[in-house]
């Protein structure tokens, strides 16, 4: 078993309203949870399906696919000594453990892990 586990598409909105609107009633995605104006959540079956403004969007204008990993530091260390490069990180927020990084092609990746409480 893999030490990555994919668990979140991000996509960028300008309009969060219309945004999780669209997505709950267009494809029945039940909203998760939101946070204010600039993201919210919904539930993608496997995935969740994130939805965010450039105020908390990683790397606003692009799809970031978000990987839970125990080790956020070894996976930042690896894309850039591979090829690829950190946009920010390893940083604490308030809920976890991120970095926000780019592979060998400019896609997009956010490592993440929940903070011991």
């Amino acid at each position: 078993m893999s030490d990555y586990d994919v668990r979140m598409i991000i996509l960028s909105t300008d309009d969060l309203e219309e945004s999780i609107r669209f997505y709950t009633e267009t494809l029945g995605m039940p909203l998760k949870f939101r946070d204010g104006s600039h993201f919210a959540a919904l539930d993608g079956g496997s995935v969740t399906l994130a939805l965010a403004t450039k105020v908390d969007h990683p790397l606003p204008g692009q799809v970031v696919v978000g990987i839970k990993t125990a080790d956020v530091d070894a996976a930042a260390e690896a894309i850039e000594a591979n090829g690829g490069g950190v946009v920010k990180g390893p940083y604490n927020d308030e809920h976890e453990r991120r970095a926000v990084v780019y592979d060998h092609k400019g896609n997009g990746l956010v490592f993440y892990s929940p903070l011991a409480r």
